[in-house]
């Protein structure tokens, strides 16, 4: 077992029930200083209550939690250095941005030149100097997002939580703020627990994402690894657009595996985990690795129907109809359509045996 003396963040077996549901089972994680690690889940997968549990705003029923080398599992939140953003800014509507990124620095009793100082630097950290004097309502959301990171940064907390910040805000704001959050983290060396349902920003910004699934941890890795290497088929359903087609080992060897679907093809990928001829599995192809089939004859193919073409901007996606009722999903950039066949006529897709994982049933 490590020592939760060498990471920044540990917690270890954390339990929560509310009555009889469990909100959180068991869930272990380690943060290194200066990680930016994301909790991402659907509503109800025990995100926000393992983020809680770590703030000391709500107690686990069991498990431990160390910060910075200390147990901390029971103390109360002003004890555990952490800082938090909300969704909803959480900004005093009635106090200046001045004074709304000193009250934590005066919560401190630091003294009034070093408020100053301290409050300047962060505004121009989040590139909003010169807006001392305004009150929250004078300002976009964007930009009260901002303010609401620039007191959280300025006390220099020793872990900043984050519960889905961006959530409010439109997407072209929230993808523009996903960056500066993101660069923030990366300038500072700041250390950053983020709560999101959203896969994409988990992707763009995360070092590592823990994936929670019905109060458990179901997958933790970088971004590449649960993408391209999804322990489950859970994850690989979740995370990003997936081709999941059901198949039965026929055979192993050489590092691949022999795999027979419903209809009779028979396909070849690699498996995450061993198994065994005879095994019920899921197969995960990332449409982006599918193309229509050429004279180069791809591992794999398939030959369906095709069945809509959809072209959005640099992308353009082709759905194909199995003679089984099942679809896959091809996706390319957009470009000419020369020799693509007609919407309704018989077309085939081909992928590589690489780029087909193969997940065990459970």
């Amino acid at each position: 077992m490590t020592d939760p003396k060498d990471y920044k963040l540990v917690t270890r077996g954390v339990r929560k029930t509310y009555g009889p549901v469990v909100a959180l089972d068991g869930a272990d994680i380690e943060m290194r200083e200066g990680e930016f690690l994301t909790l991402l889940g659907p509503s109800g997968s025990g995100k926000t209550t393992l983020l809680m549990a770590i703030a000391g705003l709500n107690d686990p029923d069991r498990g431990e939690i160390w910060i910075d080398g200390k147990l901390a599992t029971y103390l109360p939140p002003f004890e555990r250095d952490v800082g938090m953003v909300f969704q909803n800014y959480a900004l005093f509507p009635h106090m200046t941005i001045y004074e709304n990124i000193a009250f934590p620095l005066r919560m401190r009793r630091q003294g009034e030149a070093a408020v100053r100082a301290a409050v300047r630097r962060v505004l121009d950290t989040v590139r909003l100097p010169g807006v001392e004097d305004r009150m929250p309502r004078e300002l976009s959301g964007g930009q009260q997002q901002r303010i609401a990171l620039a007191r959280c940064f300025v006390y220099e907390p020793s872990i900043i939580l984050m519960d889905e910040p961006l959530g409010a805000l439109d997407k072209k704001l929230r993808d523009a703020l996903q960056r500066e959050v993101k660069h923030l983290h990366e300038n500072l060396g700041i250390t950053v627990l983020y709560v999101t349902h959203d896969q994409e920003e988990a992707m763009v910004m995360s070092d590592r994402i823990c994936l929670m699934n019905d109060a458990r941890i179901e997958q933790i890795g970088t971004p590449a690894d649960l993408y391209f290497r999804p322990a489950s088929v859970f994850a690989a359903d979740f995370l990003g657009e997936s081709n999941l087609l059901s198949a039965t080992v026929a055979g192993t060897g050489g590092g691949e595996v022999a795999l027979t679907t419903g209809d009779g093809r028979t396909l070849r990928g690699r498996a995450r985990d061993e198994v065994e001829p005879g095994a019920r599995v899921t197969l995960m192809i990332r449409p982006e690795n599918v193309g229509f089939a050429s004279d180069t004859e791809p591992d794999n193919t398939v030959e369906g129907v095709l069945k809509e073409v959809i072209m959005s901007g640099q992308i353009t996606r082709y759905f194909l109809e199995l003679p089984d009722g099942a679809e896959m999903v091809a996706t390319g950039l957009t470009g000419g359509d020369r020799g693509r066949p007609e919407t309704g006529g018989t077309a085939r897709f081909g992928w590589a045996a690489e780029h087909t994982v193969v997940l065990r049933d459970h």
